[in-house]
């Protein structure tokens, strides 16, 4: 297996297994609508038809799920007009096209939603900023309207002609706040087992999957906290065969409570203790779905090296393209 042999994802058929994965990148217009600039960033980064897949950067399904200022939005029906612009520019580009969808949780800013932030349990992950306010609890009617908001989302998507979705559950957003036992103190059917603390996202992987059509469906996995008393690769291992049979074409596998980064490793493929032994137990579990790996991956002999050793079928590409939007010319066009 090469960096350059093709992959199925779903029913989409990328090149090559080069993904550009998500980044925020705080484009978007004020009112997170698509800007010229946002569809700018992704041409430059894609021109040229070289990487397998551009996974755009998060786009906040819910107005109180929005994380940042300028971040996209994917919460409204008048978003449909800049979103296929969207999806149109990489496909211009011959590249196809998920996008991300998230709920940043408790750890949105009070100035930005202008509310009190939700949360599985009312507190907040490890690693807040000091004098992030106190999160409310979720009640039954708020996990209901946030798991309906991801199928929302979903459709929007594929009316504006993309090929895929990720539901973003990991790096401290709020299905990973359900998924770690860190945050996640709940007594009902939504907390307690790994399979309650997923069940959120496991609902809002079934909603998404109601109306994604012909679209693969990924979830990018916060897999192990790194933590005294967080989520570990066990489970992740079980999250992702849960996930695999609610339908999930693709596990991207990232970090949890510790958001996107390791402070104890600076080798390519941070999270490959993850997504080695999650790629097995999919396997094992007869799921043939492709786990892709994200983090300090720089080069194509770092990708190389990573599907060598089994730990993954797609690499991410992140903070690399981000810098250079050259990038994908001068690893993929002579490679």
């Amino acid at each position: 297996m090469t960096p350059f042999d093709p992959v199925r994802v779903g029913r989409v058929q990328l090149r090559n297994r080069v993904v550009m994965a998500p980044m925020a990148s705080g484009r978007a217009n004020p009112d997170g609508s698509i800007s010229q600039r946002l569809l700018d960033h992704y041409r430059e980064r894609a021109e040229g038809g070289l990487l397998g897949l551009v996974e755009c950067g998060h786009h906040f399904v819910t107005a109180d799920g929005q994380a940042t200022p300028r971040q996209a939005s994917i919460s409204r029906d008048d978003d449909l007009c800049g979103l296929r612009l969207e999806a149109r520019v990489l496909h211009e580009c011959d590249t196809p096209v998920f996008v991300q969808l998230s709920h940043t949780g408790s750890a949105a800013r009070p100035q930005v939603i202008r509310q009190v932030a939700l949360s599985p349990s009312g507190v907040n992950c490890p690693g807040a900023k000091v004098g992030q306010p106190q999160p409310r609890i979720m009640t039954r009617a708020d996990i209901a309207r946030v798991v309906d908001a991801f199928g929302r989302a979903t459709r929007r998507a594929r009316l504006a002609g993309f090929d895929g979705v990720e539901l973003h559950a990991a790096h401290g957003y709020l299905l990973d706040q359900f998924l770690s036992p860190l945050t996640n103190l709940r007594q009902d059917e939504y907390g307690g087992s790994l399979e309650g603390r997923l069940r959120i996202t496991l609902e809002a992987l079934d909603s998404a999957r109601a109306e994604a059509g012909g679209m693969a469906v990924s979830v990018r996995l916060g897999g192990c906290d790194y933590m005294p008393g967080g989520t570990t690769v066990k489970d992740a291992c079980e999250a992702a065969v849960l996930l695999a049979r609610h339908g999930a074409d693709m596990i991207s596998v990232s970090g949890g409570m510790n958001y996107y980064t390791r402070r104890d490793t600076l080798e390519p493929g941070w999270f490959k203790g993850v997504s080695g032994p999650v790629r097995e137990a999919l396997a094992a579990a007869g799921h043939s779905v492709p786990v892709m790996l994200t983090g300090g991956i720089r080069s194509i002999l770092d990708a190389q090296a990573l599907l060598d050793e089994g730990a993954c079928d797609l690499v991410g590409i992140g903070r690399p393209i981000l810098n250079n939007e050259r990038w994908a010319a001068k690893h993929l066009l002579h490679a």
